[in-house]
């Protein structure tokens, strides 16, 4: 009897520390391996490596193949990530398409890093799914242990920042934990937390910049943008602090400040002048987006068909049906929708004809190098006439010389935006701008 009860023990605590689908580790055996390892060198504290293995595009594989088959390529990573590890070295799953891995006898940043790459490189060929094949890509993110003072928390920790740091530079990336990272981790932080406060007080504030009508050189409307000085950090770049809002969840909240403030300052405008907004790509995957722009525009009596909504291709790639439910409710009220950044996606093309759009922009890259680029020049010509053909406005992003806005001109592009016409400006001076255009126009016809 004892002895089947210490039978029956074991096999609770192996199910305890065991992954049930990949039979792999789980991450208390993982966390359990690292801290032996941690004791065993707490006199000599030789280096070794800890890594963590996040598999790209999992999920819209797992939502095209389904489930179960999401669940077989899983325990095919497994069984390679087994295979690839020496009689020293550990692999566990800690998380749905997560992995870490242990390998006592790596010292260097340039070891950690080319083993890496092999794991990499045994998980991207094909995975069978039934009669169909698969293909994924992972990143991973390295750190090593260098002193008795670094826990399994921070070294994992570490890995888990410097993995971040790879899935930002694109897929199928290695990247070894620095000091230099961490920092930089702790002013994402920093920026984050005074982010959170600043749009609960709303300090954050739109800033316009016109848009004209190339051939009069009349201002027909204005982009807003977010704009922000904490009274800490001083002024923040919206480079910076538009993508720390994507990522942390905040960019729902301050884009609805934004709006806002900006339809407030619109009201003021000459009526047939109308208002840009930039959308986020992860709002064009959140179903209250439209109801949220639509209770803004009753709130503060802006009419929508004043509104133009901005969204780029890159937003409507993460869910395309999502997006296309947006926007179709928002061109319902009579707002209008521009793709913006035009040119530098994926296949743009295509989502002109998937997509119904009022306005395009060209990317201001076709535009600084009109001059001189002959391929941007036949890109830009070939662009205005296929809006022609699909009746749609277009705006050049990016004037900043005369001399490119006239070429654009004699192109027939009919709208324009850039410093030459105005840099992004607050409320009360953009409503100065409009007052002094007004009393130059009233002069003009006067004479």
């Amino acid at each position: 009897m004892s002895l089947g009860a210490s039978y029956s023990d074991r096999d609770t605590a192996d199910l305890a520390f065991t992954d049930a689908l990949t039979g792999l580790g789980n991450q208390r055996r993982f966390f359990d391996k690292v801290e032996r390892l941690i004791g065993d060198r707490a006199e000599d504290p030789a280096p070794f490596t800890v890594g963590i293995l996040d598999l790209d595009g999992f999920k819209p594989i797992n939502d095209l193949f389904g489930h179960r088959a999401g669940d077989e390529i899983l325990v095919q990573v497994a069984m390679r990530l087994r295979a690839a590890c020496d009689g020293y070295s550990a692999v566990a799953r800690i998380g749905a398409d997560e992995f870490a891995f242990l390998y006592p006898l790596v010292f260097s940043e340039d070891a950690a890093a080319e083993k890496a790459r092999m794991l990499i490189e045994i998980l991207s060929a094909p995975y069978d799914v039934g009669e169909r094949t698969a293909r994924l890509s992972a990143s991973v993110g390295c750190s090593l242990f260098h002193s008795s003072d670094d826990t399994t928390e921070t070294l994992v920790r570490k890995a888990e920042t410097a993995l971040y740091h790879a899935k930002r530079s694109g897929r199928g990336r290695v990247v070894v934990y620095t000091r230099e990272m961490e920092e930089a981790a702790k002013r994402v932080t920093r920026i984050e937390q005074a982010l959170r406060r600043a749009v609960a007080a709303g300090e954050v504030a739109p800033h316009f910049q016109p848009i004209v009508d190339l051939n009069s050189r009349r201002t027909i409307g204005f982009e807003a943008l977010a704009r922000w000085t904490d009274r800490d950090l001083g002024p923040v770049s919206p480079a910076v602090f538009i993508p720390i809002a994507e990522e942390r969840g905040i960019i729902g909240p301050l884009s609805q400040l934004v709006l806002r403030k900006a339809a407030e300052a619109a009201r003021s405008w000459p009526k047939d002048m109308f208002l840009s907004f930039n959308l986020s790509p992860s709002q064009l995957v959140d179903q209250n987006t439209g109801l949220h722009i639509l209770s803004i525009l009753e709130r503060t009596g802006f009419d929508p068909r004043r509104l133009e909504i901005e969204i780029t291709e890159t937003g409507l790639m993460t869910d395309p049906a999502s997006a296309e439910k947006i926007v179709e409710d928002l061109r319902r009220v009579g707002i209008r929708v521009s793709l913006d950044d035009f040119g530098t996606g994926q296949s743009s093309l295509g989502r002109l004809r998937e997509f119904r759009f009022d306005k395009l922009k060209i990317d201001r890259a076709f535009v600084a190098s009109i001059l001189e680029d002959r391929p941007s020049e036949h890109i830009i010509r070939a662009i205005l006439a296929m809006c022609e053909g699909l009746g749609m406005d277009v705006v050049a992003e990016g004037i900043e010389m005369e001399a490119q806005a006239e070429r654009l001109v004699q192109f027939g592009c009919a709208g324009g935006q850039g410093y030459l016409f105005g840099r992004p400006a607050d409320a009360d001076a953009t409503l100065g701008y409009l007052r002094e255009a007004h009393r130059g126009a009233a002069y003009a016809r006067a004479i």
